[in-house]
């Protein structure tokens, strides 16, 4: 046969191999700078904001800064592996995590991987990280408690379900520990909390889950991690991927709690990214985007109208300042974005206060229509009083002689309402019994018990309501608010409670 023949057959030949198969383009693009977790990419001129790339070795990236010949993404995997001259190709999908019920119970990281050793984690579904927010039709006024289970929280700053609360402080006031405290309040109830830690350490990380579990708490809460070994990369993916995972429950008609802790974090991590990609840096060499990063995070956290399923998301934000500075950039940033915010002091936590809440300038935006009608019962009196107590304790510090009867008893009663609000980390209390204690100190019933006594009434409070009338804790919890007649059978039951405990105060009063 002619060569030329041998040519003709050949082809034949290469076209009956690839008859029926599909034809399909891949954008492909050369690597040609890479360092620091940052790959610059000649080519891939369809890449989409967002999408994934897909580089040698099974490696993940991030297509982020989109220029006019080049596309620079942030590496996910072990960017050492990549190679100037790797061919990268586009995946064609943006950026996206594995969501659903699976989920709940274990410790992941941002791109749905498990940490736990517990296997893999079946999902069927996945949701692209960033999305736009649900706009204000589709949204309903927050009017359901997020019951956090501490005193101080409940009673004077309220946290509504789709509402977002900043915690806010220096380092070690107990910020986490707020937030530990809301999640194991949670058990046995109807809301999935999600926890997403950011630059952490490792073993801070492991402690906070085996917190979680020896409390039963991990029965409802999927725990995020980027920690503080991880790159960059991970760490500004982690709250996105949180919130996504947080809205496939939400868009199911659920309630969700995100907590990201902590957001001060997640923005070093970002102006690092930002540095490397060259973007142009503003103040304290953050990008000029720095407010939409937190700002297109938190506005997703929301409560949607009963006809659009009736979910919601709340966000827990924790930031942490240096030396109290409230007005420094993230911190005011994240002010502005949220619905109220709970501020903690270093000064209050040393002097024993604990959770060290600065009740003058933490706010809820929400406010009492997030409480049930119990609380809001004891609360505006608890309110009032702590305002009042902290005028006068203010004014008579610098007194001189002696004060009136009047001051003196408004001192006193302050001095224990203070004391009231005072709680152990991971004992959080429920809601009748927040009600009954409270009702117990804004009345004046704790007025003649000594300050350092109060928190053994307390207890022992909660005993003898348990034994001996626990048809008045019923009432407060079915009902939610204090009628008259629960009102005038908690009083009988506090003098009762005081004259087998406390005989000396009643003889006093016949006396």
């Amino acid at each position: 046969m002619s060569t030329r023949g041998q040519e003709i057959v050949s082809v034949l030949k290469e076209q009956i191999k690839q008859f029926g198969s599909t034809v399909t383009m891949v954008d492909v693009g050369t690597v040609i700078e890479v360092g620091d977790g940052i790959a610059r990419i000649h080519g891939l001129a369809s890449a989409k904001y967002n999408e994934l790339l897909e580089f040698p070795n099974d490696i993940v990236g991030i297509a982020l800064n989109l220029e006019e010949d080049s596309v620079a993404a942030i590496i996910l995997g072990d960017y050492l592996k990549v190679r100037e001259g790797d061919e990268v190709k586009c995946t064609g999908r943006i950026a996206e995590v594995p969501v659903g019920e699976a989920l709940i119970g274990r410790v992941i990281d941002p791109l749905g991987r498990p940490l736990d050793g517990k296997g893999a984690i079946k999902t069927e579904k996945t949701r692209p990280v960033e999305r736009v927010a649900p706009n204000v039709v589709l949204r309903q006024s927050v009017d359901t408690p997020v019951q956090t289970g501490i005193k101080a929280v409940d009673s004077l700053i309220p946290i509504g379900r789709g509402q977002r609360e900043l915690i806010i402080g220096d380092r070690s006031t107990g910020k986490t520990a707020i937030a530990i405290d809301t999640i194991i309040n949670q058990r046995g109830g109807d809301l999935t909390c999600i926890y997403v830690a950011i630059g952490q350490k490792v073993s801070k990380v492991a402690q906070l889950v085996a917190t979680l579990e020896s409390h039963g708490a991990m029965e409802h809460t999927i725990v995020v991690v980027a920690s503080a070994s991880d790159s960059a990369a991970l760490q500004y993916l982690a709250p996105y991927a949180g919130c996504a995972i947080g809205e496939e429950f939400m868009e199911h008609g659920k309630d969700a709690l995100v907590i990201y802790d902590d957001l001060t974090k997640h923005s070093w991590a970002y102006r690092q990214l930002s540095l490397l990609l060259r973007r142009p840096p503003g103040r304290e060499a953050y990008p000029g985007d720095i407010f939409y990063l937190h700002s297109r995070l938190l506005e997703r956290a929301a409560k949607y109208a009963k006809e659009y399923g009736g979910g919601s998301l709340t966000a827990l934000p924790i930031i942490e300042t240096q030396a109290g500075d409230l007005s420094a950039y993230i911190p005011t940033n994240v002010i502005s974005i949220t619905d109220g915010q709970m501020y903690l002091e270093s000064d209050l936590f040393n002097a024993g206060t604990r959770p060290a809440l600065n009740v003058g300038l933490s706010v809820s935006r929400v406010g009492g229509k997030a409480q049930t009608q119990a609380m809001r019962q004891v609360a505006g009196k608890l309110r009032l009083e702590l305002a009042q107590y902290r005028e006068l304790a203010a004014f008579a510090q610098f007194g001189t002689g002696e004060l009136d009867k009047a001051t003196k008893s408004q001192l006193e009663r302050g001095q224990r309402l203070t004391e009231v609000l005072k709680q152990l980390e991971f004992v959080p209390v429920s809601l009748e019994r927040q009600v009954m204690i409270l009702y117990t100190a804004v009345n004046g019933y704790l007025d003649d018990i000594a300050v350092d006594k109060v928190a053994l009434f307390e207890s022992r409070f909660y005993q003898f309501m348990d034994e001996n009338h626990p048809e008045i804790v019923k009432s407060i919890a079915g009902d939610k608010e204090i009628d008259p007649k629960t009102e005038k059978l908690l009083i009988k039951a506090i003098k009762e409670f005081k004259e087998q405990n406390y005989p000396e105060i009643f003889q006093h009063i016949r006396g």
